[in-house]
């Protein structure tokens, strides 16, 4: 498939917008639970939120220059029974005005405490706002996971693989960039995050490593017997039909060389994976803002490629037409 650089950057902006929320309001749990110290909400939590908003904002503002009539954008949330994309077109507004709402809340201290749990948790308005945010934020992983896995001709997509490594990699992006942002602001979260942004990595390798395993030993259904509808034993393919391109040309091949195609891959396994973790690593050994922040700038570049390959390694059936100009 033809990568569209508009869909990188939504999924991989919004992927970081809501693994850094996640992250926030993980922190904010665990200090209900007097595991973790209690942050400062009026800044530390205003400004996370924020930030979240800003990475979630610029994935939506980047999706519609994959549109031919972005006036019609909102027609796309019309098929919601149907379409993970109309999902996804529905959540991801809605989870941006959820944090927005949870930030607000923590800004201007509307945070009353609604009810105790056995007299000793106290359960606030923020941490109801931010358990339906969080499920949202979920439900948009799936929504995003989904409108590729459930495309079942393509088979490098279909597979749950898919959703859990959209899953992974955006939340470890988004604990990366927390931990950066809690270093800044000297908060005692910062190993928190930083020891989860680490975790999040390993698994995701583990899981990003699986689907190439999957997706390298791959038997295709359809042949090129199979696609004309010819059974013999060997068939060539001379000519596509035509010599100038289409549609189906442009947008159903990645276009780039197989060496340039192999590249790209190993690209994104160093800078997702092993940089970021030695950064995070010595970052949080030395408390350097700098590093912390390089781990998460490094992992975007990485999963900007992870991305592009993601895409580019799907093969649809209709390329069996197309392979050979003649």
């Amino acid at each position: 498939m033809h990568p569209a650089f508009s869909v990188i950057f939504l999924t991989t902006l919004i992927g970081a917008g809501q693994g850094l929320f996640l992250a926030l309001y993980t922190g904010q749990l665990y200090s209900v639970f007097k595991v973790l110290p209690v942050q400062d909400s009026a800044q530390f939590h205003a400004i996370g939120s924020l930030m979240a908003i800003a990475l979630l904002v610029a994935g939506l503002f980047s999706s519609f220059f994959h549109l031919g009539h972005p006036e019609r954008a909102w027609r796309s949330a019309a098929c919601w029974r149907t379409s993970w994309l109309s999902r996804e077109v529905i959540v991801l507004p809605t989870f941006t005005g959820a944090v927005a709402v949870w930030g607000l809340v923590h800004y201007l201290g509307w945070n009353p405490v609604l009810f105790s749990f056995r007299g000793t948790f106290d359960i606030d308005l923020s941490l109801v706002i931010g358990a339906a945010a969080s499920l949202l934020g979920f439900t948009l992983f799936l929504c995003t996971g989904m409108i590729y896995a459930c495309i079942k001709q393509l088979q490098e997509w279909a597979t749950p693989l898919t959703v859990v490594n959209y899953t992974l990699l955006g939340s470890a992006s988004g604990f990366m960039l927390a931990t950066a942002f809690a270093a800044w602001r000297e908060s005692g979260l910062t190993e928190f995050f930083g020891g989860w942004a680490i975790l999040m990595t390993v698994v995701a390798f583990i899981t990003r490593s699986a689907s190439l395993l999957r997706n390298a030993r791959i038997k295709h259904k359809s042949t090129l017997e199979t696609a004309i509808g010819i059974r013999h034993a060997r068939i060539q393919q001379k000519s596509m039909g035509f010599m100038a391109g289409s549609f189906n040309t442009r947008e159903y091949f990645h276009g780039a060389p197989a060496h340039i195609f192999r590249m790209i891959k190993w690209v994104f396994l160093v800078l997702v994976f092993p940089v970021p973790l030695l950064l995070v690593s010595i970052g949080l050994g030395t408390q350097t803002v700098g590093l912390l922040l390089a781990a998460f700038l490094v992992q975007y570049l990485g999963l900007l490629a992870e991305r592009w390959f993601f895409f580019a390694q799907a093969n649809h059936p209709q390329n069996l037409y197309y392979q050979t100009v003649g």
